[in-house]
């Protein structure tokens, strides 16, 4: 079964948002793809802008793509924090990255990354990823509840 719920791109590079996006609608996604240019928005965006305070408008994405070098908060944080909540504990995470740094790749699979996948270069290479990523956790992942 296809899950319908939105997917989250935290991503700071608007460049990179565009070719996501484009990605996306080359591979016939249709679920609606929320953004996040910063590590502040992505946390604000998951759990609401007061931490103590449970936001029922909170974001239950079906999958976060997440790039690691973010404004504000940077991606190894936000992943912390998404880790770090009874709510968030099991929503899929791939990391998106330029990074191919073994110190961030460990890092990230430390902290609980589902995925790290580097940013190819070539476009049509990246489509191919972004269309892999979304065929595998959209589609045929059956998520924990």
């Amino acid at each position: 079964m296809v899950d319908t719920r939105p997917i989250l791109l935290i991503e700071d590079n608007p460049d990179d948002e565009a070719l996501t996006l484009r990605a996306f609608a080359k591979n016939g996604v249709a679920n609606p793809v929320l953004v996040a240019r910063d590590g502040v928005e992505a946390i604000e965006c998951l759990f609401g802008a007061d931490p103590a305070q449970p936001d029922p408008d909170a974001v239950h994405p079906a999958v976060v793509l997440l790039d690691l070098k973010l404004p504000r908060i940077d991606g190894l944080e936000v992943l912390r924090r998404i880790r770090a909540d009874a709510g968030t504990a099991l929503l899929p995470v791939v990391i998106l990255t330029t990074s191919g740094e073994p110190r961030d790749i460990r890092q990230a699979y430390h902290l609980g990354a589902n995925s790290y996948i580097r940013k190819p270069v070539d476009y049509p290479d990246f489509v191919q990823a972004v269309g892999a990523i979304v065929a595998y956790w959209v589609k045929l992942n059956e998520p924990a509840e």
